[in-house]
């Protein structure tokens, strides 16, 4: 299990973004899955207590039942990634199904950037559980900005203690960080008992938080 993505691993897949390059002392902090009921206003009430921005990858099924949220997301003042509209797994998918969900998933998520009246030119995608091959990255990356991660937090284990979740992140974190939370119920609980000492450590040794991509 490992809480570092090890080098070897980021060098399979060399075109997509593991870690990001900073002189600073800067990390970047994503939230994946959501938005979720509950676990959603926790997060960004946590978020806002501490003045941090950070990135949510959305999951278009998610963005059609909880639309309200997802505004609240961007109004909020955090940027949004493409996770996919239905979490599809790239192993087990065949290229064409995979394009048309990440683009269906890249609609609602345009949708509700016009709603709020917020443009972002950017585009960036995240694979659902990290899974995927290197057609489909040839086929998304003129498109999208690819973003993995350097630091998996863990934190939808069942019965991980607030202590390791806390370790994961403050003993493995450096500067250009890219750290992986849930927005999911499977999550909610270990979040909501180590979210916000981990983000007030961070602050504490320094680090600033960006969701410049």
């Amino acid at each position: 299990m490992f809480v570092r993505v090890p080098k070897f691993v980021q060098r399979l897949f060399p075109s997509v973004i593991w870690r990001k390059k900073t002189d600073n002392k800067k990390i970047w902090l994503t939230f994946d899955d959501g938005p979720e009921e509950n676990i959603t206003d926790f997060i960004l009430s946590t978020l806002n207590e501490l003045n941090i921005k950070a990135t949510f990858f959305l999951i278009g099924e998610q963005i059609i039942k909880f639309p309200e949220l997802t505004k609240k997301i961007l109004n909020n003042g955090h940027f949004i990634g493409n996770h996919s509209l239905s979490h599809i797994n790239g192993y087990i998918t065949n290229n064409q199904r995979y394009l048309y969900d990440v683009e269906m998933a890249e609609k609602l998520i345009n949708e509700k950037r016009v709603e709020v009246g917020i443009t972002q030119k950017i585009k960036i995608f995240r694979p659902p559980f990290g899974r995927i091959n290197p057609s489909q990255i040839k086929l998304l990356k003129s498109k999208y900005k690819i973003i993995m991660w350097d630091i998996f937090s863990w934190d939808f284990k069942r019965n991980i203690s607030s202590q390791k979740l806390y370790d994961n992140i403050i003993k493995n974190v450096c500067s250009g960080s890219i750290i992986v939370f849930h927005n999911n119920n499977k999550s909610a609980d270990s979040l909501s008992k180590s979210l916000k000492s981990i983000l007030v450590k961070l602050k504490d040794e320094g680090y600033s938080f960006s969701t410049t991509w």
